[in-house]
């Protein structure tokens, strides 16, 4: 048994069991596999980045930016943390008439962000495509690896006491009226039984949506999909040296410390149901290398080190996380939906998360993500 019941081993499940520990609280995190094996987990770097997000999103990443500068002294772990800044390249007149006003409503917001000319650009990239007239500039935008931040985030709540069960898959539901009262598991192959004291976190991605389905008989309006993250091989001389993005390309480019250059951005995988694995598309992978080689021609003639598309992910149907008590489970607070909206807000959201269990008051600034937006 324990008072506090969370699962999901990703960013989100780990952050708010770190906070809950903190406090000295029992804490029971369950896995159905590995401490990031997830998508909080694989190749390369993920942006913590405010450019270009969703307006709901904005003021957590204020909040988050500060968070993220003494996040490896908070936890005492390594994150990777490092904030090179984020340029959104335009290069289309259509794309820069409407600059000036997302730079107005990120500043307002509190993310420090600039609307750069061509040649202003070219000052911090001079190997930037020709066709690049423009770029909104956030200096305060940057990467951490994901892997080990949420490592070391899963490392600081058992510091703190958390039991960590990893190989825990949760496949039942127990209840007395609207309260949940227990979880069925399978741990390391055999069945288990967890009682819950006082509240659940449910935050284990892909598997929420069928669990919510059956036991709740709730349809999220999320779907799962594979994104597809790749690197090219190292380059001795890296031809950028900030965080990439663009107003009208899929795509997202990130310089990693091997000397090697990350490309994703929107590109998706399909799932192999004889392997049971997701895997990458040629055509895929050739569409977005092109993508990249179009903004950074220096990138031609570099073939792809590897790529995958192995990390099943949800995605909502507007594009920003469900956070939220849903009808007939209302001691389970249930995130889902984080595909490309979660990561760089995860310390902010993951302590309001654990505020909101722990006090049973939502705060104000998640209430822009609850479920009722659809009903």
């Amino acid at each position: 048994m324990a008072d506090y019941v969370i699962v999901g081993g990703g960013i989100y499940g780990c952050t708010v069991a770190w906070h809950l520990a903190k406090q000295g609280l029992d804490v029971q995190l369950l896995e159905a596999k590995t401490i990031a094996s997830g998508a909080s987990g694989g190749l390369g770097e993920r942006g913590v980045r405010g450019n270009g997000r969703d307006l709901r999103e904005l003021p957590l990443m204020a909040m988050a930016y500060d968070q993220w500068t003494t996040l490896h002294d908070d936890i005492d772990g390594a994150t990777g943390y490092r904030r090179l800044g984020h340029l959104l390249l335009i290069e289309r007149e259509r794309d820069l008439a409407s600059a000036p006003a997302q730079v107005w409503m990120q500043n307002q917001q509190g993310i420090e962000t600039h609307l750069l000319s061509g040649d202003e650009l070219r000052e911090l990239e001079p190997h930037v495509s020709e066709d690049v007239i423009a770029a909104i500039y956030c200096p305060n935008d940057g990467v951490s690896d994901h892997t080990l931040t949420t490592q070391s985030m899963v490392n600081a709540a058992q510091q703190h006491g958390a039991v960590i069960q990893e190989n825990a898959r949760v496949t039942g539901l127990e209840h007395d009226g609207d309260r949940v009262t227990g979880l069925l598991a399978t741990i390391d192959g055999k069945d288990a039984h967890i009682s819950v004291g006082k509240q659940v976190v449910l935050t284990s991605n892909t598997h929420a949506l069928s669990f919510i389905k059956q036991y709740l008989d709730i349809e999220l309006p999320v779907f799962a999909m594979l994104p597809q993250v790749m690197a090219l091989e190292p380059m001795e001389e890296m031809p950028m040296t900030h965080l990439i993005g663009h107003a009208h390309r899929t795509l997202a480019i990130k310089p990693l410390l091997d000397n090697r250059v990350m490309i994703s951005g929107g590109w998706r995988g399909q799932w192999n149901s004889q392997t049971g694995e997701g895997e990458t598309l040629p055509d895929q992978v050739e569409g977005n290398r092109q993508q990249a080689i179009a903004a950074y021609p220096a990138l031609k003639d570099v073939p792809v080190d590897e790529a995958f598309a192995d990390r099943t992910e949800l995605i909502s149907i507007d594009g920003i996380p469900i956070i939220d008590y849903l009808p007939g489970a209302n001691n389970m607070l249930v995130g889902a939906g984080w595909s490309g909206h979660g990561w760089a807000i995860s310390p902010a959201v993951g302590k309001l998360m654990a505020e909101w269990v722990m006090t049973e008051q939502q705060p104000d600034l998640l209430k822009p993500f609850k479920y009722g937006r659809f009903t």
